[in-house]
Formats: structure tokens, sequence, C-alpha cells
């Protein structure tokens, strides 16, 4: 009994490391079928063919390509640090500075959602006292928007709104744990916001790279979609005439296979979009889901619209870049995941 007890099974999420890795390669794998069923198989012989077909299949090679460029695997294993990486993903798409490479560009997109630093807490980090509060949010809160939780002291007296939790320690990191914080045990590190952990982008999906995995599944379930659009055609056709079929067995296998692909993966990543999409309007994490009381009215719910900026920002011609002004990193706690507005603070 003793010995159940002293067990940590949790010592075996580290081995989901090795999984992740092989997912990468996987989608890779998925991604580069794609491609040959729908430009090389499918669309591209015919580019060859009279109007409207040629136009068409022009049309959908280059919406297919926009999107696989919006979400592209990558097999790179870099960190860039958040300040460095937003400032140089800004310089490029602002015109300051041209890419390095053709692909500098997708590259640094993909690292922003796979391998961008979710967040973690400083070392021997504190919670902020009322005085020191006060004076960083005198200079740096928006017109519209409220002081963020950095009173942990404070209880909200509202009734029927939920209680804000003290700042706690975690005793493996042997470090302060901020609000919204969790211990990953797969990262074996404290994630500040923690979502949960994504073995598909190798990953603690948190506060700093919340919105590009976002931007991830949107981009990835529109690609997966389009690829099932078109080859739904080639897909019946194999059925309908698989007799008088001119192309060699092993196109036909790719393209079959692809469209299978595509379709479930479209079909699962629906579901997550859907389920993302209400908890960043609730402004709720995965885990939260499963933490707060369903009677109590959820402390951090803004409205929709701010629990929306909460993680997209305030500009809306960057809500679907991976990029932050900054002006919103300064003024909006949330998106370092250290400070976080509350309901309460609406009326205090």
């Amino acid at each position: 009994m003793d010995c159940c007890r002293s067990a940590n099974p949790f010592r075996l999420c580290s081995a989901l490391r090795v999984l992740g890795s092989f997912m990468v390669f996987l989608v890779l794998a998925i991604v580069t079928l794609s491609y040959y069923a729908v430009v090389v198989v499918a669309w591209g012989p015919r580019l060859s063919h009279g109007f409207p077909v040629s136009v068409l299949a022009s049309a959908i090679i280059v919406v297919f390509h926009l999107l696989r460029n919006s979400a592209p695997p990558s097999a790179v294993l870099v960190k860039i640090p958040f300040p460095q990486y937003n400032q140089l993903l800004k310089s490029i798409l602002t015109g300051d500075r041209e890419p390095i490479l053709s692909m500098e560009l997708d590259f640094l997109l993909e690292m922003s959602r796979v391998f961008h630093d979710p967040g973690a807490v400083p070392a021997n980090w504190r919670p902020l006292l009322d005085e020191e509060s006060l004076e960083r949010t005198a200079s740096a809160t928006l017109s519209d928007y409220i002081a963020p939780e950095t009173r942990a002291s404070t209880s909200a007296t509202l009734e029927g709104i939920e209680r804000r939790p003290n700042t706690g320690y975690c005793t493996r990191c042997q470090n302060g744990k901020p609000a919204r914080c969790h211990h990953c045990s797969v990262c074996q590190r404290c994630v500040l916001k923690m979502d949960h952990h994504c073995v598909w982008v190798v990953n603690c999906v948190g506060a700093r790279n919340y919105k590009f995995f976002l931007l991830f599944l949107i981009y990835t379930f529109l690609e997966t979609l389009l690829d099932t659009f078109v080859l739904l055609p080639n897909f019946v056709k194999f059925f309908g005439d698989a007799r008088k079929h001119s192309g060699s067995p092993g196109n036909l296998a790719v393209t079959f296979l692809a469209f299978v692909l595509n379709l479930a993966f479209a079909l699962s990543l629906l579901c997550f979009v859907g389920m993302h999409t209400s908890l960043v309007l609730s402004n709720t994490t995965t885990i939260e889901v499963y933490e707060k009381k369903k009677a109590v009215i959820w402390k951090y719910d803004l409205g929709k619209r701010k629990n929306f900026e909460q993680v997209f920002g305030t500009k809306k011609l960057l809500w679907f870049l991976p990029l932050f002004s900054a002006e919103d990193l300064e003024k909006i706690p949330a998106l370092k995941g250290l400070d976080f507005p509350t309901r309460s603070d609406l009326v205090l």
C-alpha cells in the first residue's frame, strides 16, 4: 500500500515528448501526401485545360498554397523569445526589412505556433504588493480596460462571484505560482495560464502562444476542408468508374488516402475550433473548465469582446496574424500571463 502511495504516475507523462516528436513527422507526412494529391495528381494537370477548368485549377492551387503556408508543419526545433520574435516578424510584415529567404516568413509563422514559448514563471517570482500594483497599473492601463489582478490578498465581495484565489507555490519548481498557472508534467515546469499540453505541436499552450495555437487550428481546418472538397470529385470517380481509370494505381491510392485523412482531420478540427471559440469568449482555459464551479459566476468573464481581446489584442488588422502590437503588449497584462483583470475590478 505504501508502495502505491509513493508511486508518481505523472513521471510517465514525460514519455509524451517522444510521442509529440512522432506526431510532428506524422503531420508532415499527411501534408506532403495532400500536396501531392491536390497539386500533382488532381488539379495540376488541369492547368493546361481550356477555360474555365484552367481558371478553377489555378484558383484552387493558389488558395491551397496560401493556406498551406499559413499552417505548415515543421521539424525545426527552435525557440525565439517573445519580444525578439514579435519585433522580427513585425519588421518583415511592415516592410522595414526584407526576408532573408523566401521561406523566412513561413518559418516564423510556424515557429510562432509550434515552438513559441507559452510563458514560464520568472525565477523567484512573487506577487506585487498593493502599492507596487497601483503604481504600475496607473500608467499601464487603457482607458477602456480595467486594473489587472495583482492584488493577491484582495478578494471579490460581490455576491455570486467566485472569490479570487491567492497565488500559490509549486513544490516541484520551488517557485511561486501566479493565478491561472499550472505545472505541466510533460514539460516539467509551470506554464502561465496553461490551457493544455498539445502533443501535435510538441509544446504547451499557454498565455503567450494561445493566439498562435488558435490560428494554427483555424488555418489547418480551412486547409483540410479545402483539400476534402477539391479531392471529392476524384474520390467519387474512384468508385463510380473504377475500371476506366487512366491514372496509375499509385496516384489513385494517394488520392483516396488523402481524401479520407483530410476529411477525418477536418471533422476533428471543426470540433476543436468550436470548443476553443467557446473558451475564448468565456475567458476560460481547458483546465479551468474542469476546475471552476458551474453555479458560480466566472471571475475572469469580462464580456465577449474584452474576453476576445485578452487573447487576440485590440488591433483588428493583427487578429489573423501571429503578432501583437507593442501597445497591446504594454497595456494588456493578460498577454504576458502574469496579471489578469476580473469581474470584481469592474466595480472596485
